[in-house]
């Protein structure tokens, strides 16, 4: 999947970005091409054998260039992040919902840039949280 990563120039050393929907995940590189190797170790050694949550990609500029990391003074780039190598804690669930409420629930997620999966995690953590 190609995800987000904002760079910037890190003094005369090379530099260093931050992903916009891997918060957890920063990666660093004398060059461009290193950053992009240095990303998927990035990812790999925060979410790997996590229960962290992993986002789909943002791909709206207009939507990353809104957020607080973007100070105006780095770069967007996308980088392919191959999430195969990336063993995840959570297990798989199946349950039925009413399909108004399904579409719903969707709905609610795209806005807050969350899978279903985050959706229903989150709202479960809640939950749990507030007995």
């Amino acid at each position: 999947m190609q995800y987000p990563l904002y760079v910037h120039r890190d003094s005369s050393d090379g530099f260093r970005a931050s992903f916009a929907d891997l918060p957890l995940a920063c990666a660093c590189g004398a060059t461009l091409e290193e950053l992009r190797s240095n990303a998927q170790s990035a990812v790999e050694l925060t979410y790997d054998r996590s229960e962290q949550l992993i986002p789909g990609p943002t791909g709206s500029m207009s939507e990353l260039q809104s957020l607080a990391m973007d100070d105006g003074h780095g770069i967007w780039m996308y980088v392919e992040i191959n999430l195969v190598r990336v063993t995840s804690q959570a297990v798989s669930v199946q349950f039925s919902l009413p399909d108004t409420l399904l579409r719903q629930v969707d709905a609610c997620a795209k806005r807050r840039r969350l899978t279903r999966s985050a959706f229903f995690a989150l709202a479960a953590t809640r939950e749990v949280g507030e007995r």
